[in-house]
């Protein structure tokens, strides 16, 4: 054996385990979200449909609609009792659904979805991202950064993951959604965060990826817009900013909205300030919605979300 040899098989062996167990709460469920109209006995009937398969329930969380007489439900079972194939169980709830109308999509935790950052110039929203990732606060992979500009460069070289430049004109946007496109396909995306991404998606990239786009932007909107928001508000004298995450749609910051946060603020803030502390509530909003639909929270129902705790 060479020499350095053993200690190079050992440091390879705790950075295994640290990759492994950074994911390790999340790696033991199935989770089912549930849309149907609202009818007597349906925590019952999907319970029982569950028990008779041999699984046990982690966790149930239900609410009925009285406006739209519509039920929502998140239910978490053992992945450890799953007896048969998944295709199997999926057949097998399918033909149960259809009884009762549902809507349903099913998600297994010990899969690790695979993330792709959009970003423009400013870094704050990715740090943060990137960071929580790394710690295993996000239960994700991020393979791929994209940008318009190639500011941000040098912070995907610290954490070695690829970097794509992708410069947006009047001229140039439709061969680079196409680029953008392919870069997903290749990387296998199935969820993108817009990370303070300053460019507007067309339809042909948002419908592909409905209910899997997250955007991010101060809750100034619609009062305040353009790159001096900030400086117009504290024209303005506000008394309170805050951010918005949602989910992108066709209609420019108005998709179904995931988690919003505000902080009340003073005459004595100048801009600078309103800026950083804009910056910071845009870190914890955007994280806590990428969690929710990480942690399979969220059920979009037309303009507006469902969003269940996390539950175990």
């Amino acid at each position: 054996m060479a020499p350095g040899a053993a200690p190079a098989i050992f440091c390879c062996a705790i950075v295994s385990r640290a990759v492994s167990s950074k994911y390790e709460q999340w790696m033991s469920g199935i989770v089912f979200l549930i849309d149907c109209p609202d009818r007597r006995g349906l925590v019952a009937s999907t319970s029982t449909f569950f028990f008779e398969r041999g699984f046990n329930i982690l966790s149930c969380q239900q609410y009925a609609d009285p406006d739209t007489r519509s039920f929502f439900m998140r239910m978490k079972l053992s992945l450890d009792d799953l007896k048969t194939s998944r295709k199997r169980l999926e057949e097998d709830f399918g033909a149960f659904a259809e009884g009762f109308e549902m809507k349903w999509a099913v998600h297994y935790t010990d899969y690790v979805p695979k993330v792709a950052v959009l970003v423009t110039k400013e870094s704050h929203c990715l740090y943060d991202l990137l960071l929580r990732t790394e710690e295993g606060e996000l239960r994700c992979e991020i393979p791929l950064i994209v940008s318009n500009h190639p500011s941000l460069e040098g912070v995907a070289d610290r954490f070695r993951i690829p970097y794509h430049c992708l410069p947006v004109t009047k001229d140039s946007k439709v061969e680079r959604e196409d680029e953008l496109l392919a870069l997903f396909d290749q990387y296998h995306i199935d969820l993108v965060v817009l990370a303070r991404y300053m460019q507007i998606l067309s339809p042909k990239v948002v419908e592909p990826y409905r209910g899997r786009v997250i955007n991010i932007h101060h809750a100034f909107l619609p009062a305040f817009q353009g790159a001096k928001a900030y400086r117009h508000a504290y024209e303005r004298g506000v008394k309170m900013i805050g951010a918005t995450a949602h989910y992108v749609t066709e209609d420019l910051d108005e998709g179904p909205i995931i988690e919003q946060g505000v902080e009340r603020v003073t005459h004595e803030h100048k801009p600078d300030d309103l800026v950083q502390i804009g910056r910071d509530i845009e870190r914890v909003v955007l994280a806590r919605a990428v969690r929710a639909h990480l942690e399979h929270q969220l059920i979009i129902s037309g303009r507006r979300t469902i969003c269940f705790s996390s539950g175990v």
